[in-house]
């Protein structure tokens, strides 16, 4: 390997290990994950190695190889380097039922299992050997399995919900017996890594203080290695066009093919749409997300002001055009980031207590909170019949996530953690680095 001597300039040489390809920013992991590694690459160099999801590649094209291409071209902006490689499922003859079926007979939960993979250790031990690195990035439990490549380097854990407790939240919602059942026993599994795996990280990031909390009723040990890192907002990116909304629009946005965003929707369709229309003769209903279900679809076919739009690339212009912003979620873990999006947008808000988890919302100023089917009918009623309300409750969100949810601001927190474990200080040094990408 040529080696040069170069000025350092404080930059730390940090390596991303990510569970799927951060981009496009659609949502989700994909948008906190490549919000940070923009960020952070203004203050380090980062190397990416990035296992593929396949179904996120459908955001960007249907050609599997251009969607990747397009993904490197965009991260390659922010990164040094850009390395992709195939899900063990996409490769094993078995695939993913396969994987789940055997799960069920280890020791290693599934959401362990699906991200072993020996191509990947060979990629990761290649970085090491070839790079000195400061820190090393893992963007998801699962990945502390690659801690032994890593040898001495300094790791943070980013945990964009906790696993344990997200699984087991889930498996109490399931109505499904043998399938509560399994993700029963797959959050004990994962509560028992997140337990006795969590020492082998240098510091924990979570998306909120709750989810902190949260880690360190798992695993007490830990106290001293959590820091939070909430999620973020583009403000540049989320801002209204202040255009007139329609006066009786609701909008529900969500990939619809996780669990916990179908299920919101689908109460959104088979119980609020009918009660509220009856209301209001004149109200529309928006729901976009990926991968929306037939029974979503079927229900909306005889409905001709109810709108399933399936993935849409810019999702802005429908929260602008909408009244009133509905997120009945229930389930699932971390921050939810349409529900930063939605009050960057400035738009008035009807949501469940656990959709705004770990979001410093205020009820009856920047958001509304229900719980029941007729706490939701009465509250979004009340928006709908007051645009004033709709106006300043809008304001007061926007004026929310400028102060707490900037991405500039969250990426430089990130930055200085990275710092802090790497034990090195910012002053000007001369060392020895590769100088071939």
């Amino acid at each position: 390997m040529e080696q040069n001597m170069v000025r350092d300039d404080g930059r730390l040489q940090v390596l991303w290990v990510s569970h799927l390809v951060p981009y496009p920013p659609k949502g989700g992991a994909l948008q906190r994950s490549f919000n940070l590694i923009r960020e952070i690459s203004r203050y380090h160099s980062v190397d990416l190695l990035a296992f593929v999801q396949r179904p996120y590649l459908k955001y960007l094209a249907d050609d599997e190889d251009i969607a990747l291409e397009t993904a490197h071209s965009e991260l390659k902006k922010y990164c040094r380097t850009v390395q992709f490689e195939a899900l063990p499922e996409d490769v094993n003859l078995t695939g993913r039922s396969g994987l789940l079926a055997t799960s069920l007979f280890r020791m290693k939960p599934y959401t362990v299992n699906w991200l072993n993979s020996r191509a990947m250790a060979v990629r990761i031990r290649k970085q090491v050997a070839r790079f000195r690195y400061d820190a090393v990035h893992l963007d998801t439990i699962s990945l502390l399995e690659y801690r032994h490549e890593l040898k001495e380097i300094p790791v943070l854990l980013n945990h964009h919900n906790i696993e344990s407790q997200m699984m087991l939240r889930r498996a109490r919602n399931e109505r499904h017996l043998f399938r509560r059942f399994y993700m029963w026993q797959e959050g004990q599994k994962i509560r028992r890594y997140e337990a006795t795996k969590g020492a082998l990280a240098d510091l924990h990031v979570t998306c909120s203080r709750l989810d902190s909390e949260r880690l360190i009723d798992v695993a007490p040990s830990l106290s001293e290695k959590v820091a939070e890192i909430p999620n973020g907002v583009d403000l540049d990116y989320f801002s209204s066009s202040h255009e007139k909304t329609q006066r009786r629009g609701i909008i529900f946005v969500g990939r619809l093919g996780a669990y916990a965003n179908r299920r919101a929707a689908l109460y959104i369709a088979e119980q609020i749409w009918p009660r509220l229309k009856r209301r209001y003769p004149d109200l529309t209903l928006d729901i976009i997300g990926a991968a929306p279900p037939g029974k979503l679809v079927s229900l909306c076919e005889a409905e001709p002001d109810v709108r399933v739009h399936g993935f849409v690339d810019d999702v802005r212009p429908y929260i602008d055009a909408a009244a009133v912003y509905v997120c009945p979620i229930t389930d699932g873990g971390g921050t939810k980031l349409k529900v930063l999006d939605a009050l960057a947008m400035g738009k008035a808000l009807v949501a469940d207590p656990v959709a705004c988890e770990g979001i410093a919302v205020t009820d009856g100023i920047d958001v509304v909170l229900a719980r029941t089917i007729d706490d939701y009918i009465e509250k979004i009623g009340w928006l709908l019949d007051n645009e004033q309300v709709q106006t300043e409750m809008g304001r007061a969100a926007r004026r929310l996530v400028e102060k707490e949810y900037s991405y500039s601001a969250i990426g430089r927190q990130l930055a200085a953690h990275y710092r802090s474990i790497s034990g090195r200080k910012s002053a000007g040094k001369t060392v020895d680095v590769s100088d071939r990408i």
